[in-house]
């Protein structure tokens, strides 16, 4: 008896204990704690080599800025969208936001030399031009060209080294101008010097390759805007995208109020005038112009937004490149455009050559039916003579005064134009 009874508390026990196992495991404040989730992270862009163009480095612009485009300190204007995807490789430029302390953001211009479209047929041709193949590294073929091996072995940036390059910039050279372009070279650690003595190999073929496809970031750093020139300020380039200040194109404007307009206008013509006569003696003219050629920024100052056409004229030494000499043309001659396409002749060139172009192309679209009678009819009027490609050099300019005379009573002065309020209020300037 007593031995079934031993028998039966030991079971009883062993049920207890049981039972205290299972109400343990089921007590939350007493479960095993859950191992730690993994922390989220935030998604950011992923820069492939091939949209930024440093797959093709050392035939590129520049690799400046590339470490902010990495730090997400620069940032396309798409990295608000869900999934922050790079905005489509083919466009020609972007909007985007540019920061040095992570807390103010300003407005910038991310752009691409010449179209995607166009950079793969001259990636194409380099190759099959210069290698008989599909494909190549840009950098080795461009190296063994006769014109890189000059550049190689030169001290010196001279006109014998860009002749026969597309660019508008380099059709009319002077050894002051080339001298400017050396010492001014952004993209290198140290410049200052006019001789190419600082310039690396690498630095020689990005300096060469940009000047062949587009000279607009060279004419950003050359002529910068603290400077008080009428360009955007250049930011830095990496591979083959630029980084500059943001404008606004002129198309923008052409449904703009009156008083916008007319400022707008007056400041064209201004811009126009001291890209003709400046302190340097440089006269600038214009090959083409069309609605995205000027821009306007957020305070209202009108710019020029794409220099890629702009010819320079060395008013004090003159072209040290006779005519004759524009007809080499090798593959730096060929990236962007027709190797066929024949040079402007220097002495071609007139005074009022982009007043006329202007006076054709943008300030019509501009004013148009933007004033009451007679008011309209006179700018129309000064308008029509000033496309007038026939009339003389001084008939344009005296019309133009007019026109300017006409325009400056049709503005006003409040805060949206900001680049000179409130100094209008106080001056006659304005």
């Amino acid at each position: 008896m007593g031995r079934w009874i031993c028998c039966l508390c030991s079971k009883v026990a062993d049920l207890l204990m049981l039972l205290l196992v299972l109400a343990l495991s089921c007590n939350p404040s007493t479960a095993a704690t859950p191992s730690p989730s993994v922390p989220h992270v935030k998604p950011s862009y992923s820069f492939g080599r091939t949209f930024l163009g440093l797959d093709k480095c050392n035939a590129c612009i520049g690799t400046s800025i590339c470490k902010k485009f990495f730090k997400e300190e620069i940032r396309f204007d798409t990295w608000l969208s869900s999934h922050l995807k790079l905005p489509p490789s083919y466009l020609l430029s972007y909007s985007g936001n540019y920061t040095d302390d992570a807390k103010s953001w300003r407005l910038v211009d991310i752009t691409r030399l010449t179209s995607k479209y166009r950079q793969d047929r001259a990636d194409k041709r380099i190759c099959t031009s210069l290698l008989k193949t599909k494909t190549c590294s840009l950098e080795r073929a461009l190296r063994h060209t006769h014109r890189f091996q000059k550049w190689l072995q030169a001290k010196r940036l001279t006109p014998d080294l860009v002749q026969g390059l597309s660019s508008p910039m380099l059709r009319c050279p002077s050894q002051r101008l080339l001298d400017r372009i050396v010492r001014r070279y952004a993209e290198v650690p140290d410049a200052g010097s006019i001789y190419m003595d600082h310039l690396t190999d690498r630095d020689k073929l990005r300096l060469l390759y940009t000047l062949s496809v587009n000279s607009h970031p060279i004419l950003l750093q050359i002529f910068p805007n603290v400077e008080g020139w009428p360009f955007p300020r250049y930011l830095g380039s990496c591979g083959r995208l630029v980084v500059s200040a943001s404008t606004r194109p002129l198309r923008d404007f052409y449904g703009a109020d009156p008083e916008v307009a007319a400022d707008l206008a007056l400041q064209l013509l201004t811009v126009l005038h001291s890209m003709g006569t400046n302190d340097l003696n440089y006269f600038f003219y214009f090959t083409h112009v069309d609605a995205g050629t000027f821009g306007v920024f957020s305070n209202g100052h009108l710019f020029i937004r794409d220099a890629s056409t702009l010819g320079i004229i060395d008013k004090e030494e003159g072209s040290q490149m006779i005519d004759g000499q524009h007809e080499y043309k090798d593959i730096f001659s060929c990236l962007t455009v027709d190797c066929q396409s024949a040079f402007v002749s220097c002495n071609s060139i007139r005074e009022t050559h982009s007043l006329i172009m202007v006076c054709q192309e943008l300030l019509p679209k501009l004013l148009k039916g933007k004033f009451r009678q007679p008011v309209q009819e006179k700018i129309d009027g000064f308008l029509q003579h000033c496309a007038d490609s026939l009339a003389d050099d001084q008939g344009v300019n005296e019309v133009v005064a007019k026109l300017a005379e006409l325009l400056k009573p049709l503005r006003s002065c409040d805060s949206r134009f900001a680049y000179r309020y409130p100094d209008c209020k106080y001056s006659d300037k304005y």
